[in-house]
Parts: C-alpha cells; structure tokens; sequence
C-alpha cells in the first residue's frame, strides 16, 4: 500500500483525486492521510465524497473514510468496470472533478461507458463544462481518447442542480503529447453566461472586455441560461492552431462585474504575453494523461503549487520523470517520461 500525504504542497482536493485515479489505472491500494490539511475545513467536502465514492462504484474498491469530514481514506481498487453511471454529488460542488477522478480509468477500461452527473457545471476553482470540452478532451482526443460530452442543464453555486452526460471510449494505450508552440490565432470570443440575473451585468461585464482589450461587438456575446439559482460567469475563448485556450471567471456576490471581467482579462492577458500554449490551470491536468500514457513534452507558464503538488503525487505512485526547465521569466519546459507498459 502506498501512503500519500494530503498535507503536501498545496494540501487540497486534488491530492485525493489524482490518487484515486492513479490506484484504479495502476491497481494499487493507497492510503491518503491528512486529506486538505490545507484548507479551512479539513477533510471530505461533499463533492471530495462523490469522487470517493465513484471512483469506489467503477472500480469495486474496498473503502474505509467513507464519510463526510474524513481526513484519511483507505481505497483498494479491484477490476474497474466500463458500463452506464449516474454520479448525482448532492450539492453545487463540481461535476467536471468527478468526471476527472473516473475518466481515464474507464479509459482503459474493456468496454464503452455513459456517464450522468449532477451537481455543479460551472464553479469557482474548477474547470468548468466548457473548458473539459473545448479545451482538455481535444488534448486527449490527440493522445488518441474518445469521449463525447453534452450538457444537459447549467448548474451554478450555490444551487446546483447542473447535469451533463458523457460517453467514453476504450483504448490500450495514450499516445506522446508534445505541445510547445500555440500556432497563429484562429479566433476569439467573449461570452457573458447568466441565469437570473440582471441583464446590466453580463453588458458590463463585456464592456469591460470592450474597454481593456479593444474587441469589438463580433467578439463580444450575451448568453440568457436556465438553471435552479442565479449565477454568471465570463469566458474568454481564445482559438489557435494547436490549442484552444478559456479564461473563466465566477460572477459572485458582492463584487462588481467590472471587477469580474478584470479577473479573466488579468489570466488571458499573462498567457499572451508569455508567448506559450498551454495555461496554468491546463498545465494541472495535463501531467496526469501523460504519465500513464508515453509522456511527452508542453510549454506553459510559471509552475504554480498546484502543479507542483501534483507532479508530487504522481512521481511518487507512477515512478513517472516530470522535469521543469525554465525557458524565460513566465515560460516554462514541462518533460514526461514514464516507462509504463499499456494498461
């Protein structure tokens, strides 16, 4: 059994995920102790219980910690098992985090697989609905995956109530990624999502972008959504030749959409002028697909301590050689190398 800390680097969720998913594909029992030592509440949330208890429903895994508030959890994987899952999380916490924790295990596993889940579509701190499909399945489409996704309804924090449906693919092995250059533009879109909300705030919120970045009204779209609660969120969807690329940012309570807008435009802008394909938040959960296919090489910007974390736990479960090197001030070499035999 292998002992992971949950206290390491960044101390959040992610440890738990990344974890799980790695016993699953590897058949190895671990054991997560101090499970988001980092944050104000320590331990399982409700949406880190969903990903527990998926990855324990797939995989047949003898589970203890089962519980809300647990900070540490034995898994012991059995055969993961391809077939149809519905996920219901109980709450706004993140759909598209469950979906990570279970997708490349079903991957490889001997059969196709549907998933339905529910819950949060669109939440602050997670790759929203959007983003898996524009921009993270593209780069496993690449690596040779084949997974579709089809949103049903939008589900906003703190209501919820968001649902999406996904069919997976099997295969024997990932293909090497190498990702490096972004290639000429291809096109841009600002997109101002709200559901209950007063118009004036997606206009503002666009505006914004208008004002700071210079695009015009062709660019720059207002989108009226149903869901259970009120929410909004800004995308900015930048296209190029190798990569599509979103900066998402979170309506919320008491702060200005002004100040909304900015947030997005303060990401897009960094990732322009470092010149390099893949963003921060990509860089995340890139590393993982590749180092339990043949690894492979990316351009991104600064490791920030999420990434870092996670390099951390997958060399310690997979063996895996991740290498940094530095290029320029806010560009960065992210290197693969792993010498895992097809699962």
């Amino acid at each position: 059994m292998i002992e992971i800390d949950g206290a390491q680097g960044e101390g959040g969720g992610q440890i738990l995920r990344i974890s799980l998913t790695l016993s699953m594909c590897l058949g190895v029992a671990v054991r997560i102790k101090n499970i988001r030592r980092g944050r104000e509440k320590p331990g399982l949330l409700r949406q880190h219980l969903a990903c527990l208890r998926a990855a324990k429903t797939i995989s047949n895994a003898e589970v203890s910690g089962e519980q809300l508030g647990a900070v540490e959890v034995t898994f012991i994987p059995g055969k993961v098992q391809s077939g149809e899952y519905h996920f219901p999380i109980g709450s706004a916490g993140s759909t598209s985090l469950v979906l990570q924790t279970v997708l490349l295990p079903l991957l490889f596993a001997d059969g196709i697989s549907e998933l339905c889940l529910e819950g949060g579509t669109h939440n602050k701190k997670a790759p929203s609905f959007d983003f898996i499909k524009q921009v993270y399945l593209p780069l496993l489409a690449r690596m040779g995956a084949g997974v579709e996704v089809e949103l049903q309804d939008y589900g906003f924090y703190p209501a919820g109530g968001g649902s999406w449906r996904t069919r997976i693919q099997p295969l024997t092995s990932l293909s090497e990624l190498d990702l490096t250059e972004r290639g000429e533009s291809l096109g841009r879109k600002a997109l101002a999502i709200s559901a209950s909300i007063p118009a004036h705030v997606g206009q503002r919120e666009l505006a914004q972008v208008s004002k700071l970045c210079g695009w015009p009204d062709e660019h720059l779209q207002r989108i009226q959504v149903f869901s259970q609660g009120p929410g909004n969120l800004l995308s900015l969807r930048l296209q190029f030749e190798q990569i599509v690329e979103i900066f998402d940012s979170m309506g919320e309570q008491g702060v200005s959409a002004e100040r909304v807008a900015q947030r997005a435009i303060r990401q897009m802008h960094r990732y322009l002028k470092a010149g390099v394909p893949v963003g921060e938040h990509l860089a995340d959960q890139l590393i993982l697909p590749m180092a339990l296919g043949k690894g492979g090489r990316f351009h991104t910007l600064k490791p920030s301590q999420h990434l870092l974390t996670n390099i951390q736990v997958i060399k310690r479960i997979t063996g895996a050689r991740i290498d940094l090197r530095e290029m320029s001030e806010d560009c960065w070499e992210v290197t693969v190398e792993t010498k895992l035999v097809d699962l």
